[in-house]
């Protein structure tokens, strides 16, 4: 990456994300110092303008950033940085600087697709969803439906934690379903908003 780091006297500033939340973590600097050692160990480190020198993120609490992914915006003068982050983000003990709560949420769907996806191009043995790729369109579309039929039963004649219970193991057959036929969840979420009208 070209950055500019004169821009702002030397430093950018490096917008810190989860990589499976899709939720924004905090906000720090970098100098081109901090940006080569973040490189280097993989692991997320800021210049402190307080201190007046480099500083990795958990290097005292343990809670460090363990980058994915690195990002520069069109200008060159601005990070992405995407994350898994080792405990509490923020020094006050919550998950981000900004007092977001930071678990999945709907997110957890597209991690579960990412996870199904890689299940399905290594096909490790032992595997569920492993068996299920094995097992063919048709055995996968059958699971489906047979998720369905009892999705239909807890909604009309069963509990709600049951409901719940096979209403994820539908969603869970359908991913993999789509998976095996080059497919997304996330083209689901396409073509629900095309859909949609305010």
């Amino acid at each position: 990456m070209d950055l500019d780091f004169e821009k702002m006297g030397g430093l950018i500033p490096a917008i810190i994300q989860d990589a499976r939340t899709k939720n924004v973590l905090m906000l720090g600097f970098m100098n081109e110092e901090a940006y080569k050692k973040t490189l280097e160990i993989n692991k997320v480190t800021f210049y402190s303008r307080t201190k007046n020198r480099l500083w990795t993120k958990g290097e005292e609490s343990g809670n460090f950033l363990n980058v994915v992914s690195i990002e520069e915006d069109c200008d060159k003068d601005t990070l992405l940085i995407k994350v898994v982050p080792q405990g509490p983000v923020c020094h006050t003990g919550t998950a981000t600087c900004f007092n977001d709560d930071n678990s999945y949420g709907i997110q957890f769907l597209s991690y579960l697709q990412d996870f199904i996806t890689r299940r399905h191009e290594e096909m490790p043995e032992n595997s569920y969803t492993t068996s299920l790729f094995k097992s063919g369109v048709n055995r996968m579309a059958q699971k489906v439906g047979e998720e369905a039929v009892e999705t239909v039963i807890e909604a009309t004649n069963g509990t709600d934690d049951r409901l719940i219970y096979e209403a994820s193991d539908l969603i869970y057959h359908l991913i993999v379903l789509l998976t095996s036929k080059g497919y997304r969840i996330e083209n689901l979420a396409d073509e629900l908003q095309t859909r949609h009208k305010e």
